[in-house]
């Protein structure tokens, strides 16, 4: 129905962006993925899903299409729905979420919230053929701290940190701590470091 919004950013936060197309605004749902990845301010291309329900029509917006691919491919899933793919989108990349099911990784989907063993494994199997169809570029975390470090980006990137700046940071952190380090210590770590 509706495939892109290309317009002006007027809002955003790390839950929605709000586009000014030609004098109307339109309210879209992110992901952090997608948050941060716009600029300020300036002209924006998102790619668009909207979701109709009975009581809403809800329009969620994506940074790239392989974004929006994998959250269509989630939201097929029974027991997903939109706002649970948005939680894994926001959590994973689109790449890391093909790795995660095409390596049978329930580990993964499990530290997303709301992602139980059952669902980590319904998701799996329902959308292991798909995925090997679909062409999105596998990303593995590069660090044995792989789940830790995507919940403390997350959590940053929602308190304003930078993402990249982030990502670089818990990465130092990382690489000089204990096995054991938890996802709020490093949060804390990296924000004592801004």
């Amino acid at each position: 129905m509706i495939t892109h919004i290309d317009g002006i950013l007027e809002e955003k936060n790390p839950a929605y962006a709000v586009i000014d197309v030609n004098g109307v605004g339109y309210f879209l749902h992110i992901t952090l993925t997608t948050f941060s990845s716009l600029p300020d301010k300036g002209r924006v291309r998102l790619f668009t899903h909207l979701s109709i329900r009975e009581d809403a029509h809800t329009l969620f917006g994506f940074g790239t299409r392989k974004e929006r691919e994998m959250y269509r491919l989630l939201v097929s899933v029974s027991g997903v729905g939109p706002s649970t793919a948005r939680m894994i989108l926001s959590s994973l990349t689109a790449g890391e979420a093909a790795n995660a099911i095409l390596s049978d990784d329930v580990n993964t989907f499990k530290q997303v919230k709301g992602i139980g063993a059952k669902s980590a494994q319904r998701i799996i199997v329902d959308l292991k053929d798909k995925v090997e169809k679909t062409g999105i570029e596998i990303e593995t975390v590069t660090t044995k701290h792989g789940t830790i470090k995507l919940e403390a980006l997350s959590a940053l990137v929602v308190l304003g940190i930078d993402k990249k700046k982030a990502s670089t940071n818990i990465d130092k952190i990382l690489a000089k701590a204990d096995t054991d380090i938890t996802v709020e210590d490093l949060i804390k770590t990296v924000l004592k470091g801004n």
